[in-house]
């Protein structure tokens, strides 16, 4: 496949010593920007302080569902039309494995900057949520957690065998976040990915947000935060008087 022309991601550094980075990806159609508003909540909040955002945007691609026409994707998808199962028939697996190198890729600059990848969570929305649990299972590196926000499981009936063996993300902790009138990924879908997920053996939560179509909501963003903080907790000082 060739090449993508992709914008540098939109950045959030630090507001003080960085010791931790979240990477969170957008869906279908928008950029990095849609989310900055999120963040720069939890900024005023003074709640993830050491936390660089990493907020990157989709290059623009020619989407089926779309007549064709281009717009900013991680991986083509043939239908929306609320069905369950159509996101799971045609995959653009091609698309899928070249967005899973770029963000594989994301979190190695991040490791080789001083962060250790125990300290970085990798979550999306939508079709971000998609390729961030698939991106983060397949990891080659154990990260602290995955967010994915109204999402599904991606080449779901040949997941099992895309993971590395031995599996450095069995253990790491995802959450799931869905709306109960989502018409877009429907429900039904979210919920057996996240069935899938679990019987498989990983360490996977899932909330159902009453009234909530595909979209997010205050209290789910809240619920983000809390994961966020959960994983990735201040460190203060304490690396800097070890590197004494």
């Amino acid at each position: 496949m060739a090449s993508l022309v992709r914008a540098p991601p939109l950045l959030f550094p630090a507001t003080a010593r960085h010791t931790a980075t979240v990477i969170f990806v957008h869906g279908l159609g928008d950029t990095g920007h849609g989310w900055a508003g999120a963040v720069e909540n939890w900024r005023r909040r003074q709640r993830l302080d050491e936390v660089k955002f990493i907020l990157p945007h989709a290059p623009s691609i020619p989407i089926t569902c779309n007549w064709g026409m281009k717009m900013p994707g991680w991986y083509d998808i043939h239908t929306i039309d609320g069905n369950a199962e159509s996101l799971r028939r045609n995959e653009d697996e091609a698309g899928i494995l070249q967005s899973q190198a770029y963000f594989h890729e994301l979190i190695q600059k991040e490791i080789d900057a001083g962060i250790p990848p125990e300290r970085i969570v990798l979550g999306g929305f939508s079709q971000g949520g998609a390729i961030s649990i698939f991106s983060g299972l397949t990891s080659k590196v154990k990260l602290a957690g995955i967010v994915a926000l109204s999402s599904y499981l991606l080449l779901s009936l040949k997941f099992s065998d895309l993971v590395p063996k031995p599996e450095f993300n069995k253990e790491t902790p995802i959450f799931m976040g869905h709306g109960d009138s989502d018409k877009v990924v429907n429900t039904e879908l979210g919920k057996m990915s996240y069935e899938m997920l679990k019987g498989m053996g990983y360490n996977v939560t899932m909330k159902i947000y009453k009234d909530m179509g595909h979209s997010a909501c205050l209290e789910e963003m809240d619920d983000v935060e809390a994961f966020l903080r959960e994983r990735l907790p201040p460190l203060g000082d304490n690396n800097a008087k070890s590197e004494l």
